[in-house]
């Protein structure tokens, strides 16, 4: 088959982190298979992210109602994909995959994936060797006949258009000049750092280096920034809540963004910006930012919570995040941004 008659369909529906972990592989589809057609369907709310990667050449939006599916998939039907890779080995995904009409499907094996069941529509299954979880997407950009690269690639850009308006924010907010951003989300309190060790943090870097910082929230995370902002005092950062392309501006320009494992240390690693993920439920070699950052991850007393099986169930700080200093944090931070102290 020629370069030009393959048509690829990526399978990732969501969410923020998952979604930059698969850009290696789709990246590793596109080197290899440079006049190939490669669509991406996802879930609606994610479209923005998905269309900040340049080599696509489309997003194809998931809508929630029953009209916009069937649309969708006849959407994906008409499009006669030569090849699906279901990079979220859900049911969802690996019925989409099927659906689409294309006569290959390529998922992961029953051994490694959350529901064995999805295997039943794909006609290539395979044992991801990789540890880090963007390795094992491209373990299965690798059955589609793509070429692993020597380092993960993300061939993304924040657009040019949101880089003013983000600054008019900054502006706004009394922030010029060189800025760390923190993100205190996590999607659960067991992945989560407590805020108001992220105010003391905030205070230090004022006070030491006289760095502003900027907070950045998603919806129902307002009251981690109010604890923050609390316990900063004198150091109060303000708090943006941002689209996903202005989002992607206010990472692209920071100093040095610092989060726990959650997608915008993800989105802001993959932009290039140096990052502080702070580990502790989670495992970084299995989870941590690509291609490069710093990880502040103490000695875990025993098994990662996500392997134990009760991680999505974990509604409190883990001993493992409380474990990490202040003082562990500044010095990555510093180290990030080539203070010496």
């Amino acid at each position: 088959m020629t370069d030009t008659s393959q048509r690829f369909l990526v399978v990732r529906l969501s969410s923020l982190g998952d979604i930059v972990h698969t850009i290696p592989a789709v990246a590793a589809l596109r080197s290899s298979f440079p006049s190939a057609r490669i669509d991406w369907v996802v879930d609606q709310r994610w479209v923005p992210l998905v269309e900040l990667v340049t080599v696509i050449n489309e997003a194809i939006p998931l809508g929630r109602s029953v009209p916009e599916v069937l649309s969708c998939v006849r959407r994906l039907q008409r499009a006669r994909y030569t090849c699906a890779l279901d990079l979220q080995g859900r049911y969802r995904s690996a019925v989409l995959s099927w659906l689409s009409g294309a006569p290959r499907r390529i998922g992961r094996d029953r051994q490694a994936t959350r529901e064995p069941g999805a295997t039943l529509f794909y006609t290539d299954r395979v044992i991801p060797t990789g540890r880090h979880v963007a390795d094992m997407t491209v373990d299965l950009a690798a059955r589609a006949g793509a070429q692993p690269q020597p380092v993960p690639c993300f061939p993304l850009r924040a657009p040019e258009s949101e880089f003013g308006a983000v600054r008019e924010i900054l502006t706004r907010e009394g922030v010029s000049g060189e800025y760390v951003v923190i993100s205190p989300g996590g999607g659960w309190k067991s992945k989560c750092w407590p805020p108001d060790r992220f105010g003391a943090l905030c205070r230090l870097l004022l006070d030491r280096h006289g760095i502003r910082v900027v907070v950045n929230i998603a919806p129902g995370e307002e009251n981690l920034a109010r604890g923050i902002v609390s316990a900063a005092g004198r150091a109060a950062p303000p708090v943006v809540a941002l689209s996903i392309p202005a989002l992607a501006a206010l990472l692209a320009r920071a100093r040095v963004v610092v989060a726990a494992d959650t997608g915008p240390l993800h989105l802001a690693a993959a932009l290039g910006t140096r990052v502080v993920g702070l580990f502790g439920a989670t495992d970084a070699g299995r989870n941590g930012p690509l291609p490069r950052g710093t990880v502040v991850q103490n000695a875990p007393s025993g098994p990662f919570a996500y392997l134990r099986g009760d991680y999505a169930r974990l509604d409190s700080y883990s001993a493992a995040m409380l474990s990490l200093s202040v003082e562990q944090v500044l010095a990555a931070v510093e180290h990030e941004i080539d203070i010496i102290v």
